[in-house]
């Protein structure tokens, strides 16, 4: 089973987004986990967009890539969904990966009323979920 980590800057949103498309698309092809270079706390936006495709990581717990790092964790494919000067903050894994860098806009700066985050953040779930799916088809 091929081990694929998605990094984004504070695992609340893009990260997990891309984790929880990788386990629903992929089934049980990939081992995936998320995590942040500084950990927050769930985004709700992106709780409730989740939601409504089915998919409820309300109870999900944001980590820190540094912690995976230290316990000796490995994966074959590590993606960074952030913006590019955070993805080169992140570290470097040990041993053989294939790094990947998907580009995202981040849901925690949206502004606006409730129905235009709400949007915006629909537009991100969309683009990463096609993200996942074009990457999934290409590893078969």
């Amino acid at each position: 089973m091929t081990k694929v980590l998605f990094l984004c800057v504070h695992n609340s949103a893009r990260s997990q987004m891309a984790e929880a498309y990788l386990k629903k698309l992929a089934g049980d092809r990939f081992a995936t986990e998320s995590a942040g270079l500084e950990p927050g706390k769930l985004n709700p936006f992106v709780v409730r967009v989740l939601a409504e495709e089915g998919i409820d990581i309300a109870e999900k717990e944001t980590q820190s890539v540094f912690d995976l790092f230290k316990s000796g964790k490995r994966y074959e494919i590590v993606v960074t969904v952030c913006d590019k000067e955070a993805a080169e903050r992140c570290p470097i894994f040990p041993g053989p990966s294939e790094k990947l860098h998907w580009p995202f806009p981040d849901p925690s700066h949206f502004t606006g009323t409730d129905e235009e985050i709400m949007a915006r953040t629909r537009e991100v779930r969309d683009l990463i979920r096609t993200a996942v799916g074009e990457f999934v088809a290409s590893r078969k």
